[in-house]
């Protein structure tokens, strides 16, 4: 489940594109990450979304495309370009990408998709497709070569997604939820991801909480079957005087590290909190910080509850 808390509502974007009105300007994304982490199925998205998609562009094409873009922002009001191993130098063709749009006035959204080895290594086994880094080492070999050339990349993302547990529906969700995020100089893009430790950490986490010390609901029959979304699983987890003094903690935290970050040039945090199996704790307080969040003018803030389908 993907929810986002903005600082002004009224900006969100409906569900059939960006803000109208005094803010609405022509929207770029360019799509990047791992071979066989589902940019493919992200394309599709952003096509149900009537961007106009490019993909497998040679690096050389690339000015003459962001040319076009700028050219006609009524005909070319909503882009997605896909840029990844394929167009060579990954890092160089995104920066002469990225470079040309920005000289022309256009800031590009930047999107990076990832998945854990084990993911992508099954995904290529399914599919029997191959990837375009493998050699005589295999495919493990190929996907570490292809992180390494892609972290100047994923290094300037706006948004990182770990698609290693995502269905399409909430990679839909996690990518609609992004969307339209436009970050003032002074601010931060902001994602709290709720996980459980026996699923895996998130892949993009900046920072990670660890609940796991909390009394776990789970071992209450009656609140078992209940989410960290409820009442009775919220009020068990927050009333716990040492879930009061860490959210105090954290807060300080945010409080202290956030302008910093800013000051350093960040643009986008996405701040993972777990618990054993993410369904209670991590949940409730994911939301708990998220709503402190969204109280202040540090930025858009989404919330994404990874594990909450799994029940």
């Amino acid at each position: 489940m993907a929810t986002t808390r903005r600082p002004d509502d009224d900006a969100a974007p409906g569900p059939d594109g960006p803000p109208r009105g005094a803010d609405a300007r022509q929207h770029v994304v360019i799509l990047s990450g791992l071979s066989g982490a589902g940019k493919t199925a992200a394309t599709k998205l952003f096509e149900d979304l009537g961007y106009a998609c490019v993909d497998n562009l040679p690096g050389e094409l690339l000015p003459d495309l962001a040319d076009l873009i700028a050219g006609d922002p009524s005909r070319f009001e909503r882009v997605a370009v896909v840029l990844d191993v394929r167009a060579g130098d990954a890092p160089v063709a995104f920066a002469a990408m990225r470079g040309a749009l920005e000289g022309r006035g256009i800031r590009p959204q930047v999107f990076f998709l990832e998945a854990r080895d084990e993911a992508l290594i099954r995904r290529y086994s399914e599919t029997r497709h191959r990837h375009p880094l493998a050699g005589s080492d295999g495919i493990a070999a190929g996907i570490a070569e292809e992180r390494r050339l892609l972290e100047p990349v994923r290094a300037e993302a706006d948004v990182i997604l770990d698609t290693s547990d995502l269905s399409l529906r909430e990679l839909r969700e996690r990518i609609f939820g992004q969307l339209w995020s436009d970050v003032e100089p002074d601010q931060l893009s902001i994602q709290l991801v709720s996980f459980g430790y026996k699923f895996g950490i998130p892949l993009e986490a900046d920072l990670v909480l660890d609940v796991r010390f909390l009394q776990n609901p789970y071992y209450v029959p009656e609140l078992r079957r209940l989410s960290g979304l409820t009442d009775p699983v919220r009020a068990y987890v927050l009333d716990q005087p040492l879930a009061r003094r860490f959210v105090a903690a954290v807060e300080e935290l945010l409080e202290l590290t956030i302008p910093a970050y800013v000051g350093e040039g960040k643009t986008r945090l996405t701040i993972a909190i777990g618990c054993t199996g993410g369904y209670h704790r991590s949940i409730a307080l994911a939301e708990v910080f998220a709503a402190w969040l969204a109280e202040r003018d540090y930025g858009p803030v989404s919330v994404f509850h990874r594990e909450l389908e799994r029940r």
